[in-house]
Order: structure tokens, then sequence, then C-alpha cells
């Protein structure tokens, strides 16, 4: 009968520091070195699993199914990044893996989560491709995101401006900076590239008497977003579409604001992106880019488990990628801001929202899909807090030209005009709103 009991030994010599314990089916354990959250190995099937696909992309599986278990997933993300195993030779690695298969004796190999997205084949970020793969991970349900988004769905980074803020007066705080940033106002026409279920298109009517077309690739998003619209009063400012970023041409906007779409867009396609944008934005236009940008100079493509069980296609560009792609597009930058610390509290709120609504989550979604959710918040958060992830807003538009003049005397007003609206930004107060504008229908519409 397989036993456990030499892949323990094999694991206490080829990892002498140990800030973990393991527990496996057949009651063998391998103690922790220092403190640390505990493993259980349920079945064979889950060192089969890490066999199979050695590394992340097996130890995923292996907990998407259940077959592994953890005690305290916060101390297992807080490992990642801080803790290294060490150098370990070929020769080790061969004595841990012939331990392993004997733990598990002869078996078919196990199958995949049935939450897991087989990568796409064919060139990444075609139109089909970035259909297919948004859609895989925002078209869970729209009651599902409800359990842990605020009550507006804004899914992206939240601006906290005070100690124990909520999560709703954040994320109202950051659709406000957009706007503020954009200088929205009655009659201005707004792209909103990416827009969700409409948060920031809603705000930017509600509160500014904004025109805002929002676009997106997920119809339960756009459905969702066109009723909520209805309900605050804004349907005849706010107007929403299942639509490619690529399919928006020949029409003009006085802003274009892209939320959290940058990452889906993916580094060959970047500069089209920002073509695009140049290409409705009016001369004196603004766009406003918020997103998420890696800290080293190249592109981070995801890891194996988040292409295939979370974001499949997603690519994380540097600032510097993206401010080239908007310089080659004709474009000239006025302001950048990083605001990755929010992100990190951000994805603290809506760890713990899901975390008191698993019920529910796993009635809406299944076992296994919120197995990889709860997983995905935390590691997500814990890049932000490693400074791996970024988040920056870009504030740009169309390169300031002039008429040559060679007295002096003027004053640089647009120039002038975007500054002081970013230092009334910077010095507003924390719980400073605009005004609320009357919709056509003349009458104040309600918060959601």
């Amino acid at each position: 009968m397989a036993s456990t009991d030499a892949l323990c030994r094999e694991i206490e010599r080829t990892l002498p520091d140990r800030p973990f314990r393991l527990e496996f089916w057949d009651g063998t354990s391998v103690p922790e070195t220092r403190s640390g959250p505990s493993f259980v190995f349920r079945s064979p099937d889950a060192v089969a699993q890490v066999l199979r696909s050695p590394g992340e992309l097996g130890l995923g599986r292996a907990y998407v199914l259940g077959d592994l278990a953890m005690d305290d997933p916060d101390a297992l993300i807080g490992l990642l990044g801080r803790w290294s195993p060490g150098s370990i030779g070929r020769a080790q690695r061969l004595r841990l893996a012939a331990a392993a298969a004997r733990a598990v004796g002869f078996r078919r190999p196990p199958r995949a989560p049935a939450a897991e997205l087989q990568p796409p084949r064919g060139r990444r970020h075609t139109k089909s491709f970035d259909e297919r793969t948004v859609r895989h991970h925002y078209d869970v349900s729209n009651e599902f995101f409800a359990l842990f988004l605020d009550r507006s769905m804004t899914y992206s980074c939240a601006l906290f401006e005070h100690p124990g803020q909520s999560l709703e007066d954040a994320q109202r705080a950051k659709l406000e900076l957009i706007c503020r940033k954009l200088g929205l106002e009655p009659g201005k026409r707004v792209l909103d590239i990416g827009c969700g279920w409409g948060s920031f298109a809603i705000h930017a009517a509600r509160e500014h008497g904004a025109s805002v077309l929002g676009i997106t690739l997920s119809p339960p998003q756009a459905e969702l977003a066109v009723q909520r619209a209805a309900e605050v009063g804004v349907s005849d400012l706010v107007e929403i579409q299942v639509r490619d970023y690529r399919d928006v041409r020949g029409e003009r906007f006085d802003a274009v604001s892209s939320i959290g779409m940058i990452e889906h867009v993916g580094e060959g396609q970047i500069d089209e992106y920002a073509q695009v944008i140049a290409g409705v934005l009016e001369p004196d236009g603004l766009v406003l880019n918020h997103g998420i940008t890696w800290s080293q100079p190249e592109v981070h493509i995801g890891a194996e488990f988040s292409e295939r069980y979370v974001f499949p296609g997603g690519e994380i560009p540097p600032l510097s990628r993206v401010i080239v792609a908007f310089e080659r597009a004709g474009m000239e930058l006025h302001h950048v801001e990083n605001l990755h610390e929010h992100y990190s509290e951000t994805l603290r709120h809506w760890a713990a929202r899901l975390d008191q609504h698993l019920d529910e989550a796993e009635r809406l979604a299944g076992a296994e899909r919120v197995r990889v959710w709860r997983l995905y918040l935390r590691a997500a958060r814990n890049g932000f807090e490693l400074g791996n992830n970024l988040l920056h807003q870009i504030l740009g538009g169309h390169r300031l030209t002039e008429s040559s003049r060679p007295e002096p005397g003027g004053a640089p007003e647009r120039s002038l005009k975007i500054r002081r609206r970013l230092l009334d930004v910077d010095g507003a107060s924390p719980r400073q709103t605009a005004p609320r504008w009357r919709s056509r229908r003349g009458r104040a519409a309600s918060r959601p």
C-alpha cells in the first residue's frame, strides 16, 4: 500500500526552512520550522495534480477541486514574494518527484477543474479572443459580483481619503476624482471604454450632467448598467452598448475615460488602443486612463493559474509602455498619479465581503469558482502590497500647439485651466462632492 512517509522525509530534506505545515491523507505530516499556515493534502489526487503540472498550476488545480485545503489563505498569500525555498538542485527535484509518485501509486491522471479555461489558440487579443476571455471573467453573474462590490458596482481601485472610510464612499471619491480631472460639465459627451456595470457613466451623468456612451464586451454587464441608469433617472444621458473599442470610429467625444481596461488590451494592441482614443477625441478633449501597470520595464503576462482561471489574456504593461503608446498617437500627458496602495485596501474590502457571503457565492458560482476568487482577491492584494503591481491614472490629450507670438504677456490659458482643475482636485476636502446635476426630466436623481 502506498505511503507518504518517504515523501515527508524528502520534503524535510529538500526544504530545511518551512514557515508552513503539511498534512497528508494517511495521517503523516511535515512540521513547520517556524510559524505559518497549514496545508492539507486530502487525497492522493492532490499530489498527482502537482506531478502532472509541477508548480503553481498543479497546486492551484488541487486547491480549486478541494483536494488541497489550507487553514489560513491570508497567511499563505503572505508567504508569496517573502519566502523562498532556496536553490533546489536537479537531483533533489528528481528524488522529490520519485517519492511523490510512490506516495500516490499508479492511477489515471486527475481531471482539471470545470472552472479552468483552456488557453485560447491562435493570435492573442483579436476581437474574438478578447470577447471570449473577458466574458470568462465577468459573466460569472451580476449577482455574484454584487456580493463583494460596493453598491455602485464599481470594479476598480477606490480612493480612500481618510481612516475608516467605507468602500461606498471611497468608490464615489474615485469616480468624482476622474470627473474633476476630465472637467466634465453639462453638454460634454464622454466615451467610457470598459464601462462595466455603468458606475462611472451614471456618476458623470448624475453629478455633472455629462452625456456618456459606455461600451463593454459583457452582455450581462450592459443589461444591468442600462437598468441602473433608468433607476436613477439618467437614461436620457447614458447609453450602454456591447461593443469592442476598436469599433468606435468616426465619432467624436469631449472626453474619454478608460477605467480598468488597459489590462485587457494586450501589449501588441496598446498602440492601436491609443490611436482609437486619439481618433475620437475632440482637439481640446481629455482622456483619463486608469489602469494597473507593472513595476518593471517589460510587459507582465499572467502566470498559468491566472491565465486559466482568472484573467485569461491579461497583460500588465509598465507605465512607460502606456505613455509611449499615447505619444505615438500624437498625444501629450498633463498629469500622472499612482494609487496602488489604494488598490490594496480596495481588495481587502472585496475579500472580506466575499468571505461574509460564501454560502450565497457557492450557490451562484459553484464551489470551484468561489475558491478561485478567494485566492485571486488575496493574491492580487499581495501584488500591490509588494509593489509589483501599480495603479496609474494618466491624464492626457492632443498636443497643445500655439501660433507664433514673439511678444510676452499672454498666459497659457489651456494649460492653466487643466492645472487649476488638478489643484482643485488636490485641495478638495475628503467629503466634498460636486453639485448634484438635475437631469433633463427636471428632478434630482437619487443615489443607488
